[in-house]
């Protein structure tokens, strides 16, 4: 069927634009829609308020423009068409607070609040260029855009504090949740009670309004997923697991509260209620092999859930596989579900069933005992729970994730390794460090460059250097030192390599193993900048033992490491120097270097131009070559007209050590001209 074609407008556009009588329907329309909306929000109150009557305000334009038969200039035009877009704008994000999950609003606050500001100003702008005095309005419409336009101009971004209180509250309580999860015996229980009514002010009272909420959840951690977004997804999914628990205790305490009252008007005595729930478990809280209550269920590689002793004995028992699904298990990690143990918890609370503690819970509540519990979560604490849940998160998508997903995932994690000691800690603690292994010998050059790193940014941790060479790392990381599918992975290898051999019987492993040392002083030759600088870091720390320093020079550093002497784009002289004097200290060493027929000339111009720390490896390299049998060199600074100056200013102006040395050096060469 033909559409029926517009009637031609009475108002002049330019080219480019929507013909003027339709835009101005539009923004009608628009208007309309965002101002005659009656379902209220429980976020950003204020500031939909105010949008709605700043719109109210424009609709008065709109119309009267409408009824205008004058042509509009092109200025009005362009205004027009900006307001249409900041209106759809803001209709999209007042329906996104209307519609939208309750909770992750809540937990955007900021964000929300900035577009809303960020919308204003864009309304300020398009006014900027509205020529009022061009338009047929009447006086009261006039004077309204201009008020409006004024308010917007200097509109200042609102940020409700009772919406941060209430979502702190809110992230508070879930890290209350986990806190009492793990130990048990804290008093500071959770308080359903407390969640039940902080909920109910976000909204959320009845068992209908709770899963709608868990759906809404759920379509925003598809979409985040969409965008790569992890660690906002596992945010996401926390909370869903926060309003499941939630809904499970606060429903199911509010039905035990209506039965106990039932049995006290029936004098009825009240424990019937729990052994009538003992006998009823329900079917989602029984490990699918023992069939009883699991006390510890854990998640496996499949996804489904199992109590930990049972599913142990399986694996143990040498099966490989879900005993549910029958898939084979890709590793055998068993990962703490914790929203689940909360759970059962609570229902065992309620109904005076007892949750008999496991191996692993007992164990990590006598490791703890010792420390001082307190009835609050500190920040620090909840951070460090909140790090933990998504670790977790993390290690599990590295497991069982498509490639696309490893990659993202090993992504989250070199950033969330990068700064803090405790997240390094916990990601660890988590058993990120084999799965990362895994995927050094990934052919997707990202993934590989992603581990590697975030293996580099989990060492900074002393003790990961210790779970890092136990897991068998060097081997992966010297195969990324030789052939890396980037260099920065390989430069990242290298700088692994160094922070590892900061532990001393590392600096023996490194040295022993057949390919290190050789790889190191192969991106020593062919690196870029920092791949050169990390090599050169790298090899001066292994060579401090005396045993690696002739595997340092059979490899052939030495020559490269004359050649970075006058390499500017390398910049890293004094590394060079540093280690070259350290070398120069074994038998080998110095033989090698007095092979090289330039250096002499070069130390004697960097005694001239060289850095502080430059000047000193200088002289030490100079004075070394002249001992025990150094005529030649001692020959060739003679004959050098600017050596003893350098040396003379170097015994005036030198650091300590540099003056000594010097000192030294002049009267070996006044021995040999006498």
């Amino acid at each position: 069927m033909d559409e029926v074609p517009l009637p031609q407008p009475l108002i002049m556009v330019s080219s480019g634009f929507l013909p003027a009588a339709t835009l101005v329907e539009s923004l009608i329309h628009t208007s309309n829609e965002i101002t005659k909306t009656e379902k209220a929000s429980f976020v950003q109150i204020k500031n939909i308020s105010k949008m709605t009557r700043r719109i109210r305000l424009l609709s008065s334009l709109f119309e009267e423009i409408q009824e205008t038969d004058t042509p509009l200039p092109s200025s009005s035009v362009l205004c027009l068409t900006e307001l249409a877009s900041v209106l759809q704008r803001s209709k999209i994000l007042m329906e996104s607070c209307r519609e939208g999950s309750l909770l992750w609003n809540l937990m955007q606050t900021e964000y929300i609040a900035n577009q809303f500001y960020a919308a204003a100003k864009e309304m300020a702008r398009a006014l900027d260029i509205l020529p009022l005095s061009l338009l047929n309005l009447t006086a009261d419409t006039r004077e309204q855009i201009e008020l409006l336009h004024r308010q917007a101009k200097s509109v200042q971004l609102f940020i409700d504090q009772m919406e941060i209180q209430r979502r702190d509250e809110i992230v508070q309580l879930m890290a209350v949740t986990v806190n009492n999860e793990r130990n048990r015996k804290n008093k500071g229980s959770v308080d359903f009670r407390r969640i039940r009514d902080m909920l109910s002010s976000t909204g959320l009272r009845s068992p209908m309004e709770f899963e709608e909420e868990i759906s809404k959840l759920w379509g925003e951690a598809e979409k985040q997923a969409g965008t790569g977004g992890l660690i906002v997804v596992s945010n996401i999914n926390n909370l869903i697991s926060f309003v499941s628990l939630s809904k499970t205790a606060i429903f199911s305490e509010d039905e035990n509260s209506k039965t106990h009252e039932d049995l006290k008007k029936r004098k009825l005595p009240t424990n019937t209620i729990h052994d009538h729930s003992f006998s009823h478990i329900p079917d989602d809280f029984r490990c699918p092999i023992s069939l009883d209550l699991m006390n510890d269920p854990v998640i496996v590689a499949s996804g489904h859930t199992y109590d930990r002793n049972s599913i142990a004995q399986w694996i143990n028992t040498g099966h490989h596989t879900c005993p549910k699904s029958g898939q084979r298990l890709i590793h055998m990690a068993l990962i703490p579900n914790y929203a689940l143990r909360s759970v059962i918890q609570q229902w065992g609370q309620e109904n005076n069933v007892p949750i008999v503690e496991s191996t692993s819970s007992n164990l990590e509540k006598t490791n703890t005992s010792k420390k001082r519990y307190v009835d609050h979560i500190s920040a620090t604490k909840a951070v460090a729970d909140a790090v933990k849940l998504t670790a977790e998160f993390l290690v599990g998508k590295l497991a069982t994730g498509s490639p696309d997903i490893q990659r993202q995932a090993a992504y989250e994690l070199r950033l969330l390794a990068k700064t803090g000691m405790d997240n390094r800690r916990i990601i660890a603690e988590v058993g990120a460090i084999p799965f990362l292994l895994t995927l050094l010998g990934s052919h997707d050059s990202r993934i590989q460059e992603n581990a590697v790193t975030a293996l580099l940014n989990l060492s900074i941790y002393e003790n990961n250097k210790i779970l890092i060479m136990a897991a068998g790392a060097l081997d992966n990381v010297v195969d990324v030192l030789l052939s890396g599918l980037t260099m920065e992975a390989k430069e990242n290898a290298a700088a692994a390599i160094f922070s590892l051999s900061l532990i001393d019987d590392h600096k023996i492993i490194i040295g022993a193993h057949p390919r290190a040392i050789t790889a190191l002083v192969g991106l020593l030759g062919e690196g870029t900048r920092a791949g050169k600088r990390d090599a050169a870091t790298a090899l001066f720390n292994l060579a401090v033992f005396n045993v690696n320093r002739g595997k340092v020079i059979t490899a052939g550093a030495i020559p490269l490491l004359i050649g970075l002497l006058t390499d500017d784009k390398a910049g890293i002289t004094d590394d060079a120097l540093a280690m070259l004097a350290l070398l120069l200290g074994c038998s080998q060493g110095l033989e090698e270097i007095r092979k090289s027929r330039v250096l002499v000339s070069l130390l004697i111009d960097l005694l001239r131009f060289g850095s502080s720390k430059g000047k000193e490896n200088s002289i030490t390299l100079l004075l070394g070559l002249c001992k025990d049998g150094g005529e030649e060199v001692a020959r060739k600074l003679l004959m050098n007209p600017r050596s003893i100056p350098s040396l003379q200013s170097l015994v005036t102006d030198g650091s300590l050590k540099a003056r000594r040395k010097a000192d030294a050096l002049l009267r070996i060469l006044n021995r040999c001209c006498s």
